[in-house]
């Protein structure tokens, strides 16, 4: 097989290296290598020159765990990597901002995590994450990028799968580290017969676990699972949506805080359980808004437990089919709003004409937040300063926090 020497010019969007034309995983700018083949993506087989950057990953799975691209690269240079990229999105788009350096919130780890389970080779049930690129599970002992509240959280997940091995069903386990312990909710198993529900309950009780849920639905609990939200219990609904770490929600916050100033009436739209309009409330009356019912309903149970907020009003519905109209906003100090992954375009659309004096973005797509943002801006809105948050560490995964004014 033919073998190439390459010198990686640039690390791209996904995180591999980038040598005239073609993708060559796990290098870095500036260093030469030698790929086989003519395939446009390939793994080096040797580094020549490897770049001063180059640091030994911490995790013996890298490289075969698709998790993680960018355990090999120094802190600095990969920091300001992932304000390149958000730079280049949003130039795209024609949007050229000031943009902050980033801001490190990986913390003490991620508080969340997803397990895959499969059958492997043969019959062998496999627990772990999948392979890059690929369907396959890597089978592994410890991840790096866990929270210590999670250290038994794959000795948890295996006891779980093994309890269900008979259904031959590949499973995604995810563990959330709640104030009380481990919350598990399953997807995949299906409707569970009686005998595979007791052999749940009898495995989750031997892994201490506080609640198991399959779909939503309850196979067992020993409390009820929360989380601190600015001092606040707030209850934890089956998979309710998390910001990856706790430094990362924290710093998020801290960065909308900052946004909305001294706006005295705000929106939080797309608003979860909370991790804003808590925070908000201390000063701000809130008007929180979510497609997701049980999110809501947490929120409000929250809000009916504290002390010293100002009037909080918690609302469910779908923002993508009904985006809160200019009327509704109207008299509104400030808006905020964080949608999933597909952004938030109906909405941005109404908030380009409402009479408001600032709005602030999060988001964990740049290039649906770059395609947003270019709607208000062309309404005349101003975008200022934008910073990118990096919970998602060594990946290529990015959030930025921005605002805008009139």
């Amino acid at each position: 097989m033919t073998t190439t020497r390459l010198t990686i010019s640039h690390v791209g969007h996904r995180g591999d290296g980038v040598a005239e034309g073609r993708y060559v995983p796990f290098t870095l700018p500036g260093e030469v290598v030698e790929v086989e083949g003519s395939e446009d993506r390939a793994p080096p087989v040797r580094i020549v020159s490897p770049s001063p950057d180059r640091v030994t990953p911490p995790c013996p799975h890298f490289g075969t765990c698709g998790g993680c691209a960018l355990q090999h690269w120094a802190d600095a240079p990969y920091l300001a990597w992932k304000r390149d990229i958000l730079a280049a999105t949003l130039a795209q788009h024609g949007l050229t901002p000031e943009i902050a350096p980033t801001v490190d919130a990986r913390g003490s780890g991620r508080r969340r995590v997803t397990f895959h389970a499969r059958r492997g080779a043969g019959t062998r049930l496999v627990v772990g994450f999948a392979a890059a690129r690929s369907h396959a599970i890597v089978p592994i002992e410890a991840c790096p990028l866990l929270a210590p509240s999670l250290a038994g959280a794959l000795p948890a997940a295996r006891r779980i799968a093994v309890a269900l091995e008979g259904l031959g069903k590949s499973l995604d386990i995810q563990v959330t580290a709640a104030a009380e312990g481990l919350d598990m909710e399953l997807r995949g198993a299906g409707k569970l017969s009686e005998r595979d529900r007791l052999g749940l309950i009898a495995a989750a009780n031997a892994a201490g676990l506080v609640r198991l849920t399959n779909h939503g639905d309850l196979v067992m609990q020993r409390g009820v699972p929360s989380i601190a939200i600015d001092g606040l219990a707030v209850a934890l609904p089956p998979g309710a949506f998390l910001q990856a770490t706790d430094a990362g929600e924290a710093a998020l916050a801290d960065l909308v805080l900052a946004g909305v100033g001294k706006a005295k009436s705000v929106a939080d739209l797309f608003c979860g359980i909370g991790p804003f309009a808590l925070r908000l409330a201390r000063r701000a009356k809130v008007r929180a808004v979510d497609s997701d019912a049980p999110a809501i309903a947490a929120l409000g149970q929250a809000l009916r437990k504290a002390s010293g907020l100002k009037p909080v009003q918690a609302e469910a519905r779908d923002l993508f089919r009904r985006p809160l109209l200019a009327a509704e906003l109207k008299g509104l100090d400030a808006v905020v709003f964080d949608p999933p992954r597909a952004g938030a375009e109906a909405q941005a659309k109404l908030l380009a004409k409402a009479d408001i004096g600032r709005i602030v973005a999060v988001s964990c797509n740049a290039a649906t937040f770059a395609r947003d943002a270019a709607i208000l801006v062309a309404a005349g809105w101003k975008l200022g300063a934008v910073t990118p948050v990096d919970q998602f560490r060594w990946s290529a995964h990015v959030e930025l926090v921005a605002t805008f004014e009139r």
